[in-house]
């Protein structure tokens, strides 16, 4: 058998997995960040399944300076300080790669790639292949015929294998050993390699090919010219430190030969308790056969004990059948669960929950979809330790008979319902035809606002709140999704065990949660906020929105044949056919064939980049770049709308019916799922005619209702900047107003270009903009948009002045919060590393504009339809989509409500700055808007 020696670059990896998870760090119940472990250990596991090797080690850093600081002091000294998260992650993955029994290398005063380098070259004497495991460039110099580079893919995405031939083809080089030298002149900032000045990849790669080596270089500085022959004959002694400093080392005096570097036995016990530790239950199954919770949309649904998990996260199904270790379950936990099947039990039940001012209900279904789903049985507690399960009749009208007894408790305004995404459970029973009423007590949702940013499904709530795991579905209904039964297969007295544990856990978990709420300030945003949007949104999902589903079918017909038309012209233009769709072959014919660039940008893989930052730079110049884009735009337009929608039609009522999500975005903002309404494109000619397909039903109009410019507004009322508020006091155009400050100019002399220019800033500060974004967003130079960014500082002082007292406020408290008090956390806002403290900065400043505008129109949305119901309109609200409302409404209510609607958005927060809404009607949802 071949033998396969992997070396892993253990800190490039670990910084590789915690950078990957920066826009969605993974924190665990605790609080701990555990990105890089959980980057780390898949990155690892990967490798042992997709390779196999036979023998296989680890390297590490050692802490201390290396031989390297004895030569040049200064080395590495400019690095950030290792982020707090990779700090606490390192103890962690020494442990489990003790659990794992892999051996780790770490050897004082020399650096991982210093050990790696000679473990490779002692593995090519004694007839190894060797994998060095790195994203490190670096490691390109250890390249040979038997050692090479794996550079481990991202989310998801293949390793690339680099060996002598592709090292040679990137580096444009002829011999490995150039590696070196190019290293050397270009230095490197990140270790503070100082090479020679002005010499930079390029051009170093230019100088290399010419004189062959950095000493051939020194000796033949006479054939250079300018700055540059200065620059070099003026730091000879520079350049060939910096050679010597990134040389990795291949004589370090390791203790281990390869042969020993083999893997031990694995001390799963170990593993299993450090898992469940770590929240890491992905890798619970991945390595014992246990499954993961859902995902966070499917547990939305499933975690109440919703039926088969047939529609959301399949690859994550089915639940494991072993409790989590270290739980209490439900064997061991006294309990008394009840199994309710008769008239006369059902009454006597109904009886002891009647005077109950706060119950637990959770429904058992046939699966997710509300509209569908046949309901199976519904379970009741009032105590933990006691619940009740009612099992319920397939039959539609002996299933409601059996709940009439229930029925006065379901839409008693009076009782506080307690539940587990609660949507769900009072969706299903309005599709049954029963209203449930009262105060909504979701755990879901309280425990969304108290950590926006963990998992809030019962499982994930239930081990780490109560040190309990309940029962999985898959206990029930199989563990295979192809061979899973139905929920009314299951056993009745099993089924009741898991129903009723399901109420109960809930209850328990809502008195956890419920002083917490008030311990993180949050009570005003549930109680007034979140869980009385909760039938609203219910209601809005209900009624649905109809679909000209003709329209469509005909504007399909009008796009394909403007893709077609697209597709005849970029292959003329191209002189040639080939697959669009390919990026491949795409890249060939613009790079290679057209030759549209000297250098063209490539993928790590080798391949031409022609995603959409590389075509809308070509765009400027090349018209082929701007039909690609165009036509990728129809194609994804026609695809995932124009096509789609039709699809989604509710056969029974001929309209669609979204699914609204509360507990998503950490920032407040609804989504919309199945299908998603959100995020139809308005800015193009083509996506408006996607909002021409929405209409109202018949004898309505569609009325769209839209908060003009509201972050800005509100941003003006956070900071009580003077200039912003006069703008929107006297009701001027924010954008020609900022025009006029930064640029100087009167008004009335504001050009389109200045006034567009102001857009981008005004809204660009909500997001925390740099210079360099907004030079890449305009198209124009950094130092121009540093001098916008600093006008605008000069005339809106209160703007900066908030921003900074924002990031104050969130160094000292690690959250920021909207005008009502619904928090965002923002841990990393004290990170050494520059990087991830300036990430955390942006999020801490938009995290309060654009949190109090999700929160100023769920509190309208609260309210109108709470009028709505009052005077019992035939309006009806259907949809809500960022900062607008849209109604079927009835003509002849028109004129009273419209202002009313209006009114009610206006003052859902009141504000000094002015709130102004804009309204629309029409016979579609374009016309309205």
């Amino acid at each position: 058998m071949d033998k396969k020696l992997f070396l892993i670059d253990g800190m490039a990896i670990i910084f590789r997995a915690y950078f990957g998870f920066i826009r969605n760090p993974r924190i665990n119940s605790k609080g701990e960040n555990t990105s890089a472990v959980f980057g780390f250990i898949n990155t690892l596991l990967d490798l042992i399944h997709t390779y196999e090797p036979t023998h296989i080690a680890v390297a590490l850093d050692a802490s201390g300076p290396t031989f390297r600081h004895d030569e040049y002091p200064e080395y590495k000294a400019t690095r950030d300080e290792t982020p707090e998260g990779i700090r606490t992650a390192i103890p962690r993955i020494k442990t489990l790669l003790k659990a794992f029994n892999i051996p780790m290398l770490e050897y004082p005063g020399f650096e991982a790639d210093d050990v790696i380098g000679t473990l490779a070259r002692q593995a090519e004497k004694e007839g190894y292949e060797t994998y060095m495991v790195t994203p490190d460039k670096d490691y390109a110099q250890l390249v040979d015929e038997h050692t090479f580079m794996l550079k481990p893919g991202r989310s998801g995405g293949d390793a690339e294998l680099l060996d002598v031939k592709k090292i040679l083809e990137q580096w444009d080089i002829s011999n490995i050993e150039q590696v070196i030298d190019i290293l050397g002149l270009a230095g490197d900032t990140a270790d503070n390699i100082p090479g020679v000045p002005g010499i930079g990849p390029k051009t170093a790669v230019k100088l290399i090919k010419q004189f062959g080596s950095v000493e051939n270089l020194l000796e033949n500085t006479d054939q250079l010219k300018g700055k540059q022959k200065e620059k070099v004959e003026a730091n000879k002694n520079q350049a060939l430190l910096s050679k010597r400093l990134v040389t990795i080392k291949c004589d370090v005096p390791v203790k281990e030969d390869p042969d020993s570097l083999i893997i031990g036995e694995r001390n799963d016990d170990a593993l299993k308790l450090l898992f469940t530790e770590l929240e890491f239950k992905s890798l619970i199954k991945r390595l014992f056969g246990e499954s993961p919770t859902p995902s966070s949309v499917a547990v939305a649904a499933a975690s109440s004990g919703q039926g088969d998990l047939f529609e959301f996260a399949a690859a994550e199904q089915p639940e494991m059948t072993e409790p989590a270790p270290g739980f209490k379950t439900i064997r061991e936990v006294k309990h008394k669960y009840h199994l309710v099947t008769t008239a006369a039990e059902r009454t006597a039940l109904a009886e002891k929950l009647s005077g109950v001012l706060e119950i637990c209900f959770d429904t058992e279904t046939t699966g997710l979809d509300v509209r569908t789903a046949e309901l199976i049985g519904i379970s009741f507690c009032i105590e933990p330790g006691e619940a009740w399960f009612v099992t319920l009749p397939p039959d539609t009208e002996q299933m409601k008979l059996a709940l009439e007894p229930f029925l006065p408790i379901l839409g008693n305004p009076d009782v506080r319902k307690v539940g587990q995404n609660l949507k769900y459970d009072i969706s299903v029973l309005k599709w049954n035809g029963i209203a449930v009423k009262g105060e909504l007590l979701d755990t879901m949702l309280a425990h969304y606002l108290i950590d926006p940013d963990q998992k809030h499904n019962m499982d994930h709530l239930a081990e780490s709140l109560l040190n309990y795991s309940p029962v999985p579905i898959g206990a029930l209904i199989g563990e295979k999704k192809s061979e899973q039964k139905s929920m009314r297969d299951v056993d009745p007295d099993q089924l009741c065990e898991y129903a009723c544990e399901d109420a109960d856990i809930t209850l328990q978990l809502w008195h956890k949660l419920k002083p917490m709420l008030k311990e993180r300030g949050q009570e005003r945003v549930f109680y007034e906020i979140e869980t009385p949007l909760l039938p609203v949104l219910a209601q809005m999902e209900y009624n649905g929105i109809n679909l000209d589903v003709s329209n469509l079918e005909k504007y399909t017909s009008t796009l394909g044949e403007k893709i077609q038309t697209l597709e005849t012209g970029i292959y003329t233009k191209a002189g040639m056919e080939f697959n669009l769709n390919s990026p491949k072959q795409l890249g060939e014919v613009l790079f290679d064939v057209l030759q549209l660039v000297e250098k063209p940008k490539k993928t790590k893989t080798g391949q031409y980049k022609t995603n959409e930052e590389v075509l809308s730079e070509l765009a400027r110049e090349h018209e082929i770049a701007r039909m690609v884009l165009d036509y990728r735009g129809l194609t994804k337009l026609k695809s995932t709308y124009v096509d789609a929608l039709p699809k989604e039609v509710f056969p029974e009522t001929g309209r669609l019916h979204t699914t609204f999500s509360q507990a998503i975005t950490t920032t407040g903002r609804l989504s919309s799922v199945n299908p998603n309404l959100q995020n139809i494109p308005i800015r193009t000619e083509e996506g408006r005619e996607i909002r021409r397909a929405f209409i109202p039903r018949d004898g309505f109009t569609l009325l769209a209702s839209d908060y003009s410019q509201i972050e800005l507004r509100i941003m003006a009322e956070l900071s009580g900047d003077q200039g912003l508020r006069d703008a929107f006091i006297h009701g001027e155009d924010i954008h020609t107003a900022t025009a006029a400050r930064v640029f100087g100019v009167d008004k009335n002399d504001v050009t389109r270009e200045m006034r567009s220019k102001a857009k981008m800033v005004n809204f660009g500060i909500i997001y925390g903009i740099s210079a360099f974004g907004l030079s890449q967003r305009l198209g124009i130079s950094r130092k121009e948009a540093q001098e916008i960014i600093e006008q605008y500082r000069a005339n809106y002082p209160g703007v900066q002045d908030y921003l900074d007292k924002t990031i104050e406020f969130a160094q000292q408290h690690e959250y920021v919060e909207t005008i009502t008090g619904r928090r965002r956390y923002i841990r990393d806002i004290n990170a050494k590393n520059q990087m991830v403290r300036s990430g955390a900065e942006r999020n801490a400043i938009n995290a309060p504009i654009q949190g109090t505008a999700a929160d100023m129109i769920k509190i309208a949305m609260i309210a109108i339809q709470k009028m709505l119901e009052e005077k019992q309109t035939q309006t009806k609200l259907l949809l809500q989509v960022h900062d607008e409302l849209v109604f079927d409404l009835a003509l002849d209510e028109a004129d009273e409500l419209i202002p009313l609607i209006e009114e009610k958005m206006r003052s859902a927060i009141p504000m000094e700055i002015p709130i102004l809404v804009e309204s629309g009607t029409g016979n579609n949802w374009l016309e309205a808007h």
